[in-house]
């Protein structure tokens, strides 16, 4: 029988997806480049808190570096959608070379 690797977590787009509180690391600490999320705002749509406001920033993953000196590329958007389609396009064209 031809075994499965299960994967651990959320996966969107083959790259990783990891939250911590109103953080969201999307890309993997093996990779040159990832991108972080960081919800600065929510509101309440019925009974759940939705993102009104994200920021996005588009990092290095080396560890020598200062936490100011890693982010490449930053921005904000209005909804978590918006990001997550702005963040897998910043890390793809990153992690290409382009």
């Amino acid at each position: 029988m031809a075994e499965t690797k299960k994967a651990e977590g959320l996966v969107y787009k083959n790259h990783p997806l990891r939250r911590i509180d109103n953080l969201i690391y999307y890309g993997s600490m093996a990779d040159k480049y990832i991108i972080m999320f960081q919800i600065l705002e929510t509101k309440k749509e019925k009974d759940m808190d939705v993102a009104s406001r994200v920021s996005v920033q588009l990092q290095l993953t080396d560890p020598d570096l200062k936490s100011r000196d890693r982010v490449v590329k930053k921005t904000e958007k209005d909804s978590l959608y918006a990001a997550m389609d702005v963040g897998a396009i910043w890390l793809e064209r990153a992690l290409a070379g382009k």
